[in-house]
C-alpha cells in the first residue's frame, strides 16, 4: 500500500471519529493531536495580537473584520506551532499585512526555502471547505487545514480545534487562479511530520516543486522478471495456457488472472487467491483483479478480506458499480447493516434501475425494523423486475420466459423481462442478447436500452454502455438518469469533461423533476471530479 493510500485511509478512520468526538488529545508540544484547546491566558494573548493588527489596518478594512480573520488564521497557526514545536519557524508577521496573505505562514527550521500554509475554516465537516490559490501553491510545500469548531468572534472564550488534515502542494495542479476542497479531499494529518521530514533529505539534492524522477524497471528488474516468467512457463503452462500468453504478449498479469478464474469456475479457491496474488503484485493498478479475489475471499467465509479488496477496487475506480452490491453483502455478513444500506444505496444512485439493490436494502431495513423503508424499496424492486425477489426465481423466470419466446418469438415483452431475470443471476452476455432483441423488435425501446446499457457497463463495455445510453437521450433528451449513467461509464474512458457535462445536464433535470437528493449527489459528483482534475496525485 502507498502512503497516499495508507493516508487516505486514516481519513476516513478520523472523518468517522469526528463526528463521534472519539479523538486523539495530547497536550504535549511537538506531539501530534487531531483536537487542540486554546483558551484562558493564551486565547488572550491571541486576541490582543489580532486587535492591534486590526488598528494598525483599519484604514483599509473594518476592524471587526480584520479582527475575526487575523484571529482564525492565529488559532490555526497555534496548532501548526504547537504540534510541529522547534520543527518549524514562524514567519515574522511584521514583514507582512494581516495574518496569511504573505502566503507563507511557516517554513522548516532545516530549510527556510519550505514553506508551510496554514487555512483555518469553521463549520460543518460535510460543508467545510478550504481554498489555495497558485500563488500560495508555488511558495509552499504543503497546505495545512484546520478546522474550528466553535464560530470566531470577540467573546468566545474557549476554542476547539481539529487538524483536518494536509495536502502536499505537488498534489495540487492549478487551471485556474484558486481551487477549493473539502475535510475529505485532505491527507491525515498524522502523516504530517513524516512527509515533512522526508523533505529534509530530498531538498538538499532538488527543489521540492520537481516531481522525482524514478524509473520504473530497472534492467536489473526487468531482466529478474523475464526470469520469473520463462520459469514460470516451464514449470507450470499447459500447451494452450502458453497459447494464450503469446497472444496476450507475454503478459504475465493477464495469465494469472486467467489462471484464477479458472480455479474459481472449479470452486478452488485457495488456488485462485494464490493466482490473484500474483496478478495483483505485477500489476497493482488492475480493479478486476481485486473484484475477482474479493469475490473469492467471499466465496471462502473471509468477509473481512473480501471488503479489503472491493475497498481498493474503489480506490482505483469509484464508478466500478457492481462493487458495492458485493460490498454491501460482505457488510451484511458481518453485522455491518449501516454499512451495507450504504453501499446499496450507492448501487442505486449509479444504477436506479437496479432491483437487486433496492430488494437487498429491503431486507437490511426490514432486518432493522424499518418497515416503512422495506416495503418503499419491496415495492421500487418489484416495479423495475416482478421476479426480483429471490435468485432462485429469476432462474425459474427464465425458464418460463423462454418457454413463452418458443410459444412466439416475437414476444417483445418476453424477451426484455428474461433479459431483466438474466442480468439479475449476472448473466450480463445472456441479458445483452436479449435487450438487442428486444430493440430489433422495438428500436425505441427506451428500457431495453437503458437496460442493455448496464449490463455492458458491468462487462466493463464501457463504449457500448456510452452508445446505449446516447440512445436513450436521443429518445427522450430529458432522461436524468441516462445522462447521469453515461456520465459513469465516460469515467471509465477518461473522458472526465464529458462526465462532468453529463453529471450537470443530469442535475438540472433531476432538480427540475423535483429530486433534490439527486441532484444534490450529482453536484456531489461534479465538485469530486473538479477537485480531482486540480489534484495531480503522485506516486512516490
Amino acid at each position: 500500500m502507498d502512503w497516499i493510500t495508507l493516508l487516505r485511509s486514516l481519513q476516513s478512520d478520523f472523518i468517522k471519529r469526528l463526528t463521534s468526538g472519539c479523538l486523539l488529545h495530547c497536550e504535549t508540544e511537538g506531539q501530534y493531536s487531531e483536537l487542540t484547546v486554546i483558551s484562558g491566558e493564551r486565547l488572550k494573548a491571541l486576541r490582543e495580537f489580532c486587535w492591534q493588527m486590526a488598528e494598525k489596518y483599519k484604514r483599509t478594512s473594518p476592524v471587526r473584520d480584520v479582527f475575526i480573520n487575523n484571529l482564525k488564521g492565529k488559532l490555526g497557526e497555534e496548532v501548526v506551532k504547537e504540534r510541529l514545536a522547534a520543527f518549524v519557524t514562524e514567519v515574522d508577521y511584521e514583514k507582512r499585512f494581516g495574518v496569511g496573505d504573505g502566503k507563507v505562514d511557516f517554513t522548516l527550521t532545516f530549510d527556510p526555502s519550505v514553506g508551510i500554509a496554514v487555512k483555518s475554516r469553521h463549520g460543518t465537516i460535510n460543508k467545510v471547505r478550504w481554498t489555495i490559490n497558485s500563488e500560495e501553491v508555488q511558495k509552499n510545500a504543503v497546505v495545512v487545514c484546520i478546522l474550528i469548531q466553535e464560530e470566531v468572534n470577540e467573546a468566545q472564550p474557549e476554542y476547539h480545534l481539529f487538524f483536518a488534515g494536509f495536502l502536499p502542494t505537488q498534489m495540487i495542479k492549478l487551471k485556474t487562479g484558486k481551487i477549493s476542497f473539502g475535510i475529505e479531499q485532505l491527507l491525515y494529518g498524522g502523516g504530517l511530520r513524516s512527509y515533512l521530514e522526508d523533505l529534509q533529505t530530498f531538498t538538499h539534492q532538488h527543489s521540492y516543486k520537481q516531481k522525482p524522477q524514478i524509473e520504473k524497471y530497472t534492467l536489473q528488474q526487468e531482466s529478474s522478471y523475464q526470469q520469473q516468467k520463462q520459469q514460470f512457463i516451464k514449470t507450470n503452462l499447459s500447451p494452450e495456457q502458453n497459447d494464450y500468453l503469446r497472444f496476450h504478449n507475454g503478459d504475465l498479469n493477464l495469465l494469472y488472472v486467467k489462471l484464477g478464474d479458472e480455479c474459481f469456475e472449479k470452486e478452488q479457491y485457495n488456488t485462485a487467491i494464490t493466482h490473484y496474488n500474483q496478478a495483483a503484485k505485477l500489476n497493482s493498478k488492475d480493479a478486476d483483479t481485486y473484484y475477482k479475489r474479493g469475490l473469492t475471499r467471499y466465496q471462502l467465509g473471509d468477509y473481512e478480506g473480501a471488503i479489503s479488496d472491493y475497498a481498493q477496487v474503489i480506490q482505483l475506480n469509484p464508478y466500478y458499480g457492481k462493487v458495492y452490491i458485493k460490498l454491501g453483502l460482505a457488510r451484511y455478513q458481518l453485522g455491518d447493516y449501516e454499512g451495507a444500506i450504504a453501499d446499496y444505496t450507492q448501487a442505486i444512485r449509479m444504477n436506479p434501475n437496479d432491483a437487486i439493490a433496492y430488494k437487498n436494502r429491503a431486507d437490511i431495513r426490514y432486518h432493522i425494523g424499518d418497515y416503512q423503508g422495506a416495503i418503499e424499496d419491496y415495492t421500487q424492486a418489484v416495479k423495475i423486475n416482478p421476479t426480483s425477489s429471490h435468485v432462485g426465481d429469476s432462474k425459474k423466470a427464465i425458464e418460463d420466459f423462454s418457454q413463452s419466446i418458443e410459444i412466439n418469438p416475437h414476444d417483445v415483452i418476453g424477451y426484455q423481462k428474461r433479459g431483466n431475470s438474466r442480468f439479475d443471476v449476472g448473466d450480463y452476455k445472456g441479458a445483452i442478447e436479449d435487450y438487442t432483441q428486444a430493440i430489433k423488435m422495438n428500436p425505441n425501446n427506451i428500457d431495453a436500452y437503458c437496460n442493455r446499457g448496464h449490463a455492458r457497463y458491468d462487462l466493463g463495455d464501457y463504449q457500448g454502455a456510452i452508445e446505449d445510453y446516447t440512445h436513450v437521450i436521443k429518445i427522450n433528451p430529458n432522461d436524468a438518469d441516462a445522462y447521469y449513467n453515461r456520465g459513469y461509464a465516460r469515467y471509465n474512458l477518461g473522458d472526465k469533461q464529458g462526465v462532468i457535462d453529463d453529471f450537470q445536464k443530469a442535475a438540472d433535470f433531476y432538480r427540475k423533476e423535483g429530486k433534490l437528493e439527486e441532484y444534490k449527489y450529482a453536484r456531489e459528483k461534479i465538485l469530486d471530479l473538479e477537485i480531482e482534475e486540480s489534484l495531480d496525485i503522485l506516486n512516490f
